[in-house]
C-alpha cells in the first residue's frame, strides 16, 4: 500500500514572506538542515527542474536525486515530483499555503511508494518522513519567523 504523509505548521509571518523563502530553491541548503546542495538546471515558466543532494547519512551514504517543481502562486500551492525517483516508484508532493490566525500554515503532503529492491518499505518511510518533516517545519518556522522579526 502507497505511503501518504501529512504535516503541516503555523509560521507567524505573512503569507508573501512565507512563500518567497520556502519557495527559493538556491537558499534551501542554509534552510533545510539536510541539504548540501541545490543545483537548478532548467527552469521554463513556473517550473523548475533541480538536483538536491543531502548530507551524508549515519553511514557515509549521500543522496541525490533530480526533482520537477511547479510553482502556482496565485493557490498558494506548490506540485513537485522526483524525476529520479532512485528507492521510489514515484514520490509525488504538494505543499498549500494559507493564511491562518498568528500567521501562515504551511502544509506539506507525500504520496509514494518504495521499491522493493529499497533499504526500507512503504511504513518505514512514512514513519521517516513524519519524523523528518516536523523537525525540518521547526527549523524553518524558526528561520523564518526571526526573518520577519528583523523586518
Amino acid at each position: 500500500m502507497p505511503g501518504h504523509t501529512d504535516n503541516e505548521i503555523v509560521i507567524a509571518a505573512p503569507v508573501d514572506l512565507v512563500w518567497e523563502i520556502t519557495n527559493d530553491l538556491e537558499n534551501w541548503p542554509q534552510l533545510f538542515s539536510e541539504y548540501a546542495s541545490v543545483e537548478v538546471l532548467n527552469r521554463e515558466g513556473d517550473s523548475t527542474t533541480f538536483r538536491l543532494t543531502m548530507h551524508p547519512d549515519e553511514n557515509g551514504q549521500i543522496w541525490s536525486w533530480v526533482s520537477e517543481r511547479t510553482t502556482d502562486r496565485p493557490s498558494l500551492a506548490v506540485k513537485a515530483r522526483r524525476v529520479e525517483p532512485g528507492p521510489f516508484e514515484f514520490m509525488d508532493i504538494r505543499w498549500e499555503y494559507a493564511e491562518a490566525p498568528g500567521g501562515t500554515r504551511m502544509r506539506w503532503i507525500q504520496d509514494f511508494a518504495m521499491k522493493p529492491t529499497a533499504p526500507v518499505d512503504d511504513n518505514g518511510m512514512t514513519n521517516h518522513i513524519n519524523r523528518n518533516s516536523r523537525v525540518q517545519m521547526q527549523l524553518i518556522r524558526e528561520k523564518v519567523e526571526k526573518q520577519a522579526a528583523d523586518l
